[in-house]
């Protein structure tokens, strides 16, 4: 059973729908004593990096995750938001985040030559850096959908699964042991999306 985690910053319900369609379980959590019995999890997350930390620390989330990431190392998907709350800090905002990851999220910055749109809107492809769980690396260009305006940057390259180009390459995926990151959203992503949540739910029976 997967723990989608609800802390009233991410589209629960989407990804708890992705997980049933490719065969597997899921369960809403919303409570530290509901994610201790977890034993595979989703962090997803829509939204400012402030907004979404302080969601955490209000619902009494924070130590819970910390255990199950780092203590039990249960395997944890981070998607968009939940993505970058995995990381030290954000240009968005003030508060810490988890610090799971040695990186940091900061602005898309643009010349006045090549000025995109902001957010990152739309569909857009994958470089693969590196063999990985979740992603399929007998396809190393894959298409996944985006909504973002900030961007990880990783301090540890071995970190980085997956690069993506928006005017700027900008780390798309990153891994460490049992903790995932995706900057894309999976459950928006039609059958690369599918196959990837179909790992995730495969890395579960493997546990």
């Amino acid at each position: 059973m997967i723990s989608v985690i609800d802390y009233g910053a991410g589209n629960v319900g989407s990804v708890i729908r992705m997980i049933e369609k490719v065969g597997g379980r899921a369960q809403r959590v919303s409570t530290s004593r509901e994610l201790a019995d977890a034993n595979i999890a989703i962090l997803p997350g829509v939204g400012a990096f402030d907004y979404g930390m302080q969601r955490l620390a209000d619902s009494g989330l924070i130590e819970a995750l910390c255990e199950a990431a780092l203590v039990r190392r249960i395997p944890i998907l981070g998607i968009c938001l939940g993505m970058q709350l995995m990381c030290k800090r954000s240009d968005e905002g003030q508060l810490p985040g988890l610090g799971w990851f040695d990186a940091e999220v900061v602005r898309f910055q643009f010349d006045s030559i090549e000025r995109l749109p902001i957010p990152h809107m739309g569909w857009n492809t994958l470089e693969l850096i590196r063999p990985n769980r979740l992603l399929d690396n007998e396809l190393p260009r894959t298409r996944y959908y985006f909504v973002h305006s900030y961007r990880v940057q990783c301090n540890d390259a071995a970190d980085v699964v997956a690069r993506t180009t928006y005017g700027e390459h900008f780390v798309s995926a990153f891994e460490r042991g049992n903790l995932f990151g995706a900057q894309f959203h999976p459950e928006k992503s039609h059958r690369f999306g599918m196959a990837m949540i179909k790992k995730f739910v495969e890395w579960e029976h493997a546990q």
